[in-house]
């Protein structure tokens, strides 16, 4: 199954891309973007003063681009931590309903038939 990534993952990856230094044509091949789709992100990237340029023309990810990085890579933590949070919920679920759901049934209900009623 194919995985998309979004806009804020691309802009991630084209900063580390540009860690070091790289040239736009570096970035395209190890960010497998478009030329098309490198234009618009550098432009962005640029313009937000995530990434400059340096005397060679390289691009390089400027202090606010690392602060960017810092505070996506915190980001994707918490997200994969409430990822398996839920998950673990979703397995409590699971289990709650196969386990005491499905025993009323096995077990005959004694109200079966009558319906739920409610006590005065």
């Amino acid at each position: 199954m194919v995985r998309y990534r979004n806009r804020l993952q691309i802009i991630a990856e084209i900063l580390e891309i540009v860690r070091v230094g790289a040239r736009k044509t570096h970035i395209m091949y190890q960010a497998n973007l478009s030329y098309k789709l490198l234009c618009k992100y550098l432009d962005e990237v640029l313009e937000c003063g995530l990434v400059r340029r340096d005397r060679n023309e390289r691009y390089v990810v400027a202090a606010k681009g690392e602060k960017f990085l810092q505070r996506f890579n915190s980001y994707l933590k918490r997200r994969e931590q409430v990822q398996d949070e839920l998950k673990a919920v979703d397995e409590e679920k699971a289990l709650l309903e196969h386990k005491y759901m499905n025993a009323r049934g096995k077990a005959g209900h004694a109200n079966s038939g009558r319906g739920l009623t409610r006590r005065r």
